[in-house]
């Protein structure tokens, strides 16, 4: 039996990301045609079977290099994926949006910090009545997230060596490079230096229940990364025009394809983050939630922003009034939650009300 599940899984690993490179190699070869329905709808699912694939193998390849650098690793794949989706679609992009990558990381951040940890919390608190955490891991992870949210996404709002909300070239670099900076730090300390601040006693066992694979598996995983991440990015491209016209058929905002970007890359982290409240491992959910928002805003902010110095494509990065008002009520009431070191439904609630209000405004402006 054991045998037969990992063979399922692999299979599950290997064959999509396999699969959406053929698909992209007969869509250029004219013999498929991704305006086809059908066609868009088996593409979006191999673009979601290679996300996963992606991250599974990054996975793998981490679990063998250890900390810090699997962190590093796992965060860079993941950035990876996000920055391919933001630029394939902004180069494919009908409208000539610049302000997707703002979307994306705005929408990241609103899905972890009000779904993802809401939810978390609601099927937490309702399995176990409360949860406990540690207050200076939370903490810290979220004092990072605030400042990197303010500098990329309000703070262009306000300077004036460029009009309008965005930085000059001069800025841009200078912000990018402090988000990096920032990121490592923040890195650093979760896997090394305090590393105590982010674990609690149930998750002693971590290293028993994933062991390192052997170098055999870790090679073959590093192959199919790039394989994975390969898929991706052409299947993003591929999909990005017939993408757009359906969101604007649809009746929705350009800004909603932000949206559909983060959930996409969020989902994979979010689900083990689920797994993990459900199994009463509240830090180890929070861990999850809070590292994928701090990468999405600490790597691929500078990864966008450098790819938009080099094409001489101008980026808009600063919310407009409505988004910084939930931005911030979202980290006002984050702050709240995360500063007690316990949580109930009652905190899960209100971080899924503001989700839903996210979900409207970002339907409805």
């Amino acid at each position: 039996m054991a045998s037969a599940h990992q063979a399922q899984n692999g299979w599950k690993n290997l064959a999509p990301p396999v699969v959406a490179l053929i698909l992209v190699g007969l869509e250029h070869a004219h013999i498929l045609h991704a305006d086809n329905s059908a066609l868009f709808l088996v593409a979006a699912a191999l673009l979601l079977g290679s996300v996963f694939a992606a991250v599974h193998h990054a996975e793998m390849v981490a679990l063998k290099v250890g900390e810090p650098m699997g962190s590093i690793l796992l965060a860079l794949a993941v950035t990876a994926i996000e920055t391919s989706l933001i630029v394939a679609a902004m180069l494919g992009s009908e409208t000539g949006d610049n302000s997707l990558a703002r979307d994306t990381v705005f929408s990241a951040v609103s899905i972890v910090l009000n779904g993802v940890i809401g939810l978390c919390l609601l099927v937490g608190g309702a399995r176990y009545r409360e949860q406990g955490f540690r207050v200076h891991g939370t903490g810290s992870a979220l004092s990072v997230l605030a400042t990197l949210a303010i500098l990329t996404l309000v703070l262009p709002n306000f300077t004036i060596a460029r009009l309008g909300p965005q930085y000059s070239p001069t800025q841009l670099m200078f912000v990018g490079g402090l988000s990096i900076l920032l990121y490592s730090v923040f890195v650093f300390v979760q896997s090394v230096r305090h590393r105590d601040y982010f674990l609690v006693d149930s998750d002693g066992d971590e290293g028993e229940a994933h062991a390192p694979p052997s170098t055999g598996a870790t090679a073959f995983s590093g192959v199919m990364l790039v394989v994975s991440l390969a898929g991706v990015v052409l299947l993003a491209e591929t999909l990005s025009p017939a993408l757009e016209r359906a969101i604007h058929s649809a009746g929705l905002p350009v800004s909603f394809l932000g949206v559909i970007i983060a959930l996409l890359v969020l989902l994979p982290e979010s689900l083990a983050a689920l797994a993990a409240a459900r199994a009463n491992k509240l830090q180890t959910s929070l861990n999850l939630s809070l590292g994928s928002a701090i990468a999405s805003i600490g790597l691929t902010i500078p990864a966008v922003g450098a790819v938009s110095l080099y094409l001489g494509k101008e980026l808009t990065l600063g919310l407009n009034e409505e988004n910084m008002v939930i931005l911030m009520l979202t980290l006002f009431v984050a702050t709240l939650t995360l500063a007690t070191g316990r949580a109930t439904i009652l905190q899960g609630a209100v971080h899924l009300v503001i989700f839903g209000v996210f979900l409207l405004f970002s339907a409805v402006p």
